[in-house]
């Protein structure tokens, strides 16, 4: 989530953009006049799996999303958790399968919504049941899955270049259609999968 801090936490002052000395020189961020609280708003880490089933690949459509897009599991992490148990526990509370390995892939950035993507691949067992936020799912042999230009999609790509596939991303056109009528909604609870 991206919420915009606008009072101080600890004496409720409203916020001030104020610069000061940091390590790395001056630095302009919101600040409590008052108190000297400094809202740092470092990017929120977001874990997402590439969940492999019977050597297919899951993608899921969020019940928030356009009709012809799926994209990885994600969710945030969470306090006391490492990212391994995370994205275990996301898979299971999204689609109901048991993660069995985790290998990370890499971690990617997500500037639009302040966010680090934390990817891994996943080999899962189980019956899949998505959980109320997801509405449906498909399962992809590699050579059919296609990568989109951001978050996520960047991930897919590096994990298919791991197996061997060269991947092939969305055309512009192809990814306008995928997501239309996104940009236009509300911003969803839940992290994006793009």
């Amino acid at each position: 989530m991206h919420y915009e801090v606008r009072f101080c936490p600890h004496c409720a002052t409203e916020l001030q953009p104020i610069t000061l000395a940091e390590d790395g020189g001056d630095k302009e961020r919101l600040r409590c006049p008052a108190c000297g609280w400094t809202h740092w708003n470092n990017p929120t880490p977001v874990l997402a799996a590439i969940v492999e089933i019977d050597g297919k690949v899951l993608l899921a459509r969020n019940a928030a999303w356009p009709g012809k897009m799926f994209a990885l599991i994600t969710g945030f992490m969470e306090a006391g958790e490492s990212p391994q148990e995370g994205i275990a526990r996301e898979v299971k509370e999204e689609t109901n399968l048991d993660v069995q390995s985790t290998t990370l892939v890499g971690a990617y950035e997500f500037l639009r919504m302040n966010q680090i993507i934390i990817a891994y691949h996943v080999v899962a067992t189980g019956q899949v049941q998505l959980s109320p936020e997801l509405v449906d799912y498909r399962l992809y042999d590699l050579p059919d899955l296609k990568c989109w230009p951001a978050g996520t999609g960047y991930a897919l790509a590096d994990w298919l270049r791991t197996r061997g596939h060269e991947p092939v991303f969305f055309t512009a056109e192809e990814n306008a259609e995928r997501r239309r009528g996104l940009d236009e909604q509300a911003p969803a609870a839940t992290p994006p999968k793009d």
